[in-house]
Protein backbone atom coordinates (compact mmCIF):
# COMPACT_ATOMS: atom_id res chain seq x y z
CA UNK A 1 0.00 0.00 0.00
CA UNK A 2 1.37 3.77 -0.90
CA UNK A 3 0.95 6.73 0.87
CA UNK A 4 1.63 9.79 -0.66
CA UNK A 5 1.40 13.64 0.38
CA UNK A 6 0.96 16.82 -1.89
CA UNK A 7 2.68 19.93 -1.65
CA UNK A 8 2.06 23.33 -2.96
CA UNK A 9 4.73 25.33 -4.54
CA UNK A 10 5.24 27.99 -6.72
CA UNK A 11 7.98 28.34 -9.82
CA UNK A 12 8.18 31.69 -12.60
CA UNK A 13 10.05 32.18 -15.54
CA UNK A 14 10.39 34.63 -17.81
CA UNK A 15 9.79 32.73 -20.81
CA UNK A 16 6.79 30.80 -20.56
CA UNK A 17 3.93 29.35 -18.71
CA UNK A 18 5.35 25.65 -19.73
CA UNK A 19 8.93 26.78 -18.75
CA UNK A 20 7.74 27.95 -15.52
CA UNK A 21 5.94 24.02 -14.96
CA UNK A 22 9.45 22.04 -16.27
CA UNK A 23 11.47 24.90 -13.86
CA UNK A 24 9.39 23.76 -10.26
CA UNK A 25 9.15 20.07 -11.19
CA UNK A 26 13.22 19.80 -11.71
CA UNK A 27 13.03 21.70 -8.99
CA UNK A 28 10.94 19.39 -6.56
CA UNK A 29 12.48 16.61 -7.70
CA UNK A 30 16.19 17.61 -6.80
CA UNK A 31 14.56 17.84 -2.70
CA UNK A 32 11.58 15.59 -2.71
CA UNK A 33 11.81 12.02 -3.74
CA UNK A 34 9.71 9.38 -5.26
CA UNK A 35 7.64 12.26 -7.41
CA UNK A 36 4.59 11.51 -9.00
CA UNK A 37 2.80 13.41 -10.30
CA UNK A 38 2.03 17.35 -10.81
CA UNK A 39 -1.25 19.57 -11.56
CA UNK A 40 -1.49 23.41 -12.34
CA UNK A 41 -3.34 24.75 -9.61
CA UNK A 42 -3.02 28.44 -10.88
CA UNK A 43 -1.46 30.38 -13.32
CA UNK A 44 -0.30 34.01 -13.26
CA UNK A 45 1.28 36.68 -15.37
CA UNK A 46 3.22 39.90 -14.20
CA UNK A 47 2.81 42.71 -17.28
CA UNK A 48 5.41 45.47 -17.20
CA UNK A 49 5.94 48.41 -19.44
CA UNK A 50 2.60 47.19 -20.98
CA UNK A 51 4.15 43.56 -21.98
CA UNK A 52 4.47 40.10 -20.15
CA UNK A 53 7.61 40.11 -18.14
CA UNK A 54 7.10 37.00 -16.04
CA UNK A 55 5.25 33.95 -15.91
CA UNK A 56 4.33 32.35 -12.60
CA UNK A 57 2.67 29.14 -11.60
CA UNK A 58 1.67 27.29 -8.14
CA UNK A 59 2.15 23.44 -8.94
CA UNK A 60 0.24 20.86 -6.63
CA UNK A 61 3.02 18.05 -6.85
CA UNK A 62 2.20 14.68 -5.44
CA UNK A 63 5.27 12.42 -4.48
CA UNK A 64 5.17 8.83 -2.34
CA UNK A 65 5.60 8.55 1.02
CA UNK A 66 8.74 6.15 1.78
CA UNK A 67 8.03 3.51 4.83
Amino acid sequence: MAVAKVIEISASSQQSFEHAIKTGVEHATKTLNNVRGAWVKEQQIVVTNQQVSEYRVNLLVTFVLED
